[in-house]
């Protein structure tokens, strides 16, 4: 499943192909990635030819485009500018990517075969330089496309990152809290709530509705960096702990965003089919058996050990990581 900075990853490469430009054709050719949408493929086709994308939304790992009912007043085939786009507000509906477990979002130019599990094909505008076409991949068809309406946000900031933030929030996305990333991110809100879970702080973590956007594999990592077990209860959580495992969690996700993604999967890649390398500099996850870095670094032996944990795994190092009294499991 991607996480928030593969997810991320392909917000900020497709905001860069689409944004400001119309869509003039919709090719439906595998109705079952539109199960979401309700209303069927010609209700879906109807109302997306001729909208023009305002932008790119990401909050956790939910992405959607917002959408103007009409063209740009000058569309001469560019797309259009900041202060074009600045102050529109657009129809109140976007257009929702739920990317599952394999679900991918293509730029690609008409001459390009289609590929293999191509479900859904949008055509934009012409702009120089630029591809023609979106295109919706989907091998194992968890994922797919669906329109939505755009709701206000609860605290009046941002629906989330974007390159022209406005308080609207696609409604299937209204219940998640927001991420590390997110300039409104509140610590404060985060600490209360944590201390009020008496949870373990894992389960704490992969709680979409306490913060967004940290899978399993970067709970491993910020936990690791942190030297923090992930039994440890929430309510004997010191401040200073939650700070340093959320820092740890950002940077985290930070080094992964700059090497595009985990990208444990083969058929996960961004917008334009470029694969992330964040997966070699792995601290934790997946290194069952393997020296602790950091103790190796401290003259130390320890191996990293691999326990079940909520149907997947968790990594820990039995030193700097120790078992926690009183552990909620």
């Amino acid at each position: 499943m991607p996480e928030l900075p593969e997810v991320e990853v392909v917000r900020r490469g497709l905001v860069s192909w689409v944004r400001g430009r119309t869509i003039t054709s919709v090719d439906v050719l595998d109705p079952r990635s539109l199960r979401r949408h309700a209303l069927g493929p010609e209700d879906f086709a109807g109302n997306l030819v001729g909208a023009r994308v305002l932008d790119v939304v990401r909050r956790g790992k939910f992405l959607w485009m917002p959408l103007a009912d009409t063209p740009a007043p000058a569309d001469d085939g560019a797309p259009s500018g900041d202060a074009a786009l600045s102050g529109d507000a657009g129809s109140g509906v976007a257009l929702m990517a739920h990317l599952g477990m394999s679900g991918q979002l293509l730029m690609q130019d008409p001459g390009v075969p289609d590929e293999k599990h191509l479900k859904v094909r949008l055509r934009l505008s012409p702009a120089a330089g630029m591809p023609e076409q979106l295109r919706f991949v989907d091998q194992r068809i968890f994922g797919g496309l669906f329109l939505t309406s755009l709701i206000p946000t609860d605290d009046g900031g941002p629906g989330g990152l974007a390159e022209t933030p406005l308080p609207l929030i696609a409604e299937e996305a209204a219940h998640i809290a927001r991420d590390p990333l997110d300039p409104c991110f509140s610590f404060d809100t985060f600490y209360r709530r944590l201390r009020s879970r008496k949870t373990g702080l894992k389960r704490a973590l992969l709680d979409q509705g306490l913060v967004s956007g940290i899978g399993n594999i970067y709970a491993d990592e910020a936990l690791w960096k942190a030297r923090l077990h992930y039994a440890r209860p929430t309510e004997t959580l010191r401040r200073a702990d939650a700070l340093r495992v959320l820092d740890a969690a950002r940077e985290v996700m930070l080094d992964a965003l700059a090497a595009g993604g985990t990208s444990f999967d083969s058929l996960y890649v961004n917008v334009n089919g470029a694969s992330g390398y964040f997966d070699r500099s792995l601290n934790a996850y997946g290194r069952e058996g393997l020296e602790c870095r950091r103790c190796a670094a401290a003259g130390l032996v320890s191996l990293m050990r691999r326990e079940q944990f909520m149907n997947r795994s968790s990594y820990t190092c039995p030193v700097c990581q120790p078992r926690p009294r009183n552990g909620r499991w």
